[in-house]
């Protein structure tokens, strides 16, 4: 079977300011009804990047290219209106002065019949039928949400271009509504890419998530891939809080208080980052001889004296001094395990989820 071009490609696309670079070769391709979420802090380049895609901003280099025809390269830069793309922004940009069916039919060409038709069509989709003469100011955070992605979809763009859309929702609203918006974009057919600072919502939204760094995108992959395969210790502590020992390799092998752990790769004498999520330390209660023994990935018990343990709901979060060194090491357990300050436990880490990096 013939794999289908994608619908959008960027190539090489760079930016600079002042001389500094900050968007430095950014390439993509995404597909008609996948989501790419371009992830990472603020200032890395990501809405630049979106930018440039859409042609709000003109790139210095690099080429951008929809269905097969080109929308920015040497000597050429197609404006905004020419590029068949839809645009959502973090303040919804609704125009106050027009009511939710006349903002949402502000792109729509055709006659009056047709544009009516496309109007309820969306406010449908997106849960807001009879909203249709009502005022942005009469709505709630949510629903002018919803209408700003029905009006970015009523000229049925072919790329949608979606820049920190759910930020200024509450907690309470926001998954539910990026779930509505997610099903509706893939409805819809359209090559999405999606900017965000926040882990979370790349995991819950993304086919692919490209991880920016620097004007660059460090690593690409299936959202399993970049969390469970991150290609260095950064990219694993921007996804969530880590535990980092540190030891040096000798014959591939590195000793720590845990036991040995494999280190090919790294140069005899190296030292290496040996990194573990809260989520992986294990607490040893059976340390002792008074239960099962642990099994070969959990190596070695290492005790640690209890600092602090805190009830996140979910789950607590405790806070250990570890006697081989004194570091600190933050141990995940679900439900309610809250330790008095002062009390010594085993520790294990699992083995098969622990990164080996080398120290830069």
């Amino acid at each position: 079977m013939t794999e289908l071009a994608p619908r959008l490609e960027i190539n090489g696309l760079v930016r600079a300011f002042g001389g500094r670079p900050v968007v430095d070769g950014v390439s993509l391709s995404v597909a008609a009804g996948q989501v790419t979420c371009l992830l990472g802090p603020s200032g890395c380049g990501k809405s630049t990047t979106l930018r440039m895609i859409a042609g709000v901003e003109r790139a210095d280099a690099g080429t951008v290219t929809i269905d097969g025809r080109p929308m920015a390269g040497p000597g050429l830069h197609l404006p905004p209106e020419s590029r068949g793309v839809g645009l959502m922004f973090q303040d919804f940009a609704l125009f106050p002065h027009l009511t939710v069916a006349q903002n949402v039919a502000f792109g729509l060409s055709g006659d009056k019949a047709a544009r009516q038709f496309r109007v309820e069509e969306l406010l449908e989709r997106v849960n807001l039928t009879g909203f249709g003469p009502k005022h942005p100011h009469q709505l709630s955070g949510g629903e002018q949400q919803r209408v700003a992605l029905a009006r970015a979809l009523a000229p049925r763009p072919r790329v949608m271009l979606m820049d920190e859309p759910f930020s200024g929702l509450d907690n309470r609203l926001r998954d539910g509504i990026r779930d509505v918006t997610l099903d509706i974009l893939k409805e819809e057919g359209a090559a999405v890419v999606l900017v965000t600072h926040e882990p979370d919502e790349a995991m819950r939204m993304a086919d692919e998530i490209a991880l920016m760094r620097g004007g660059r995108i460090v690593q690409k992959g299936a959202p399993y891939n970049v969390y469970n395969a991150p290609v260095d210790k950064a990219a694993a502590a921007f996804f969530s809080d880590i535990n980092v020992i540190r030891g040096t390799s000798r014959g591939a092998l590195t000793e720590t208080p845990f036991g040995d752990f494999l280190t090919p790769g790294h140069a005899d004498g190296a030292p290496v980052d040996i990194v573990i999520r809260p989520q992986h330390l294990k607490i040893d209660f059976d340390r002792g001889g008074r239960g099962p023994n642990p099994t070969p990935q959990d190596g070695t018990p290492a005790r640690g004296t209890v600092l602090r343990a805190r009830y996140l709901g979910r789950e607590s979060l405790v806070e250990f001094r570890m006697d081989f060194d004194g570091s600190r090491l933050v141990a995940s357990v679900p439900g309610v395990f809250l330790p008095r300050p002062g009390m010594a436990l085993w520790l294990m880490i699992r083995r098969d989820r622990c990164f080996v990096f080398g120290v830069k």
